[in-house]
């Protein structure tokens, strides 16, 4: 998804769901900030590298195409763009190593979204952005995997728009193109994707690049023939997903407040969105690349407030100038606490699958072993542990 829904969409689910409109500012701009908390970004503040929600281009040029680099880059992409949908998933007549890519194709409502919405509860107004992104990104990016890999996430020829028309629809051709400049041309049907490479683990084959963007835009339906699903038909309904991830977002958010008792999968929230029902869909079937002035249009309206633009900066001088004791409690410092918790429980969940394409995890409350920068959650677990007892 981009920028639309999860920074001004977020904030129009986040208000229906109780919270204020401070608050609500918090939680998009959290949910936004994944897309930006790159190593390059943490560097300049000094910050904890292993707190990486997305990386760079050119980052994922420089790394190594070996175990660990790709286990580097599983661990991003699928801890908070592409949330594995079932660990445990058979196919039959396949390899254990084509198995462990197949369990990491991204699906919305899997045991690891409960898992995602209840690592943010009684946490920060950052944790709960982070988990509204990563709720989001499930049903914009299903049935890709957040690993490097094609057999899993190529695409061929075959690839059709399905454009409303009258009670129904008429197909189009949907053509790919190599060239980042020339950017996507929705009219003309003409989309940019990644290079197609022969190679199983080159980057070009990581999440939806093969499909290019279609995934992000709201708008769009189309069918195709997935290379992890023997090439047979799949359609994808995007305006109906999206609807389904903003009401589904909006119970998560009831949950996380207190509001309601437990978040179980396939919930979404009709009742608080039906007075705006007919807005929404509008925003979301409209054929336009970017809807950002119209979520913030309906934003303004459900609040009654104006709602700033996503600045990635804003929080950096807080950061920089917290002692190094105080920057846990800065805005950005709770992120990247909400961002460490999510890596590590999405990576610990796979290793203990038997499946290590994410690298190895060690049970924090077994002590510590591994990446430094996670001392930061076993001090975390262990306060959190000592309010309880009181």
């Amino acid at each position: 998804m981009n920028k639309d829904f999860h920074y001004y969409a977020t904030y129009c689910a986040a208000y229906l769901a109780g919270y204020s409109h401070e608050e609500s500012l918090a939680i998009c701009y959290s949910a936004q900030f994944v897309d930006w908390c790159t190593v390059t970004y943490l560097s300049t503040l000094k910050a904890p590298r292993s707190a990486a929600t997305t990386q760079l281009q050119l980052e994922m040029m420089d790394v190594k195409m070996n175990a660990v680099g790709l286990q580097d880059i599983t661990r991003i992409w699928a801890s908070f763009h592409f949330l594995p949908y079932d660990l445990y998933a058979q196919k039959p007549h396949c390899s254990k190593r084509y198995l462990n890519k197949y369990r990491l194709i991204c699906k919305p409502n899997g045991d690891l979204l409960v898992d995602t919405v209840k690592l943010a509860k009684d946490k920060s107004l950052q944790a709960v952005g982070v988990a509204m992104h990563v709720l989001a990104d499930t049903w914009a990016h299903s049935n890709f995997a957040g690993t490097p890999s094609l057999v899993i996430n190529n695409t061929d020829h075959y690839f059709y728009e399905l454009i409303p028309d009258g009670d129904g629809f008429r197909e189009r051709p949907i053509k790919f193109s190599h060239n980042p400049g020339a950017g996507d041309d929705i009219e003309k049907g003409v989309y940019v994707n990644t290079l197609y490479r022969t190679e199983e683990n080159t980057i070009m084959n990581l999440g939806h690049g093969r499909a290019g963007h279609l995934p992000d835009y709201s708008f769009i339906r189309y069918k195709y023939l997935p290379a992890w699903g023997d090439y047979e038909e799949v359609v994808k309904d995007n305006p109906s997903d999206y609807y389904h991830a903003f009401c589904q977002m909006v119970c998560a958010m009831r949950y996380l407040r207190g509001e309601l008792p437990e978040f179980e999968k396939d919930t979404y929230d009709t009742e608080k969105t039906a007075p705006w029902e007919k807005e929404i869909k509008a925003i979301i079937t409209k054929r336009q690349p970017d809807s950002c002035g119209d979520w913030r249009a309906l934003g303004e309206k459900l609040s009654g407030r104006a709602i700033e633009d996503f600045d990635l900066d804003k929080y950096r001088d807080e950061y920089l100038a917290a002692d190094k004791d105080g920057k846990d409690d800065t805005f950005l410092g709770r992120f990247i606490l909400a961002a460490l918790s999510q890596k590590s429980m999405v990576t610990g969940k796979i290793f203990r699958s038997g499946n290590k394409l994410a690298g190895y995890s060690v049970d924090m409350k077994k002590g510590f072993r591994g990446i430094r920068d996670y001392r930061k959650l076993i001090k975390e677990t262990k306060g959190a542990q000592k309010d309880d007892r009181r």
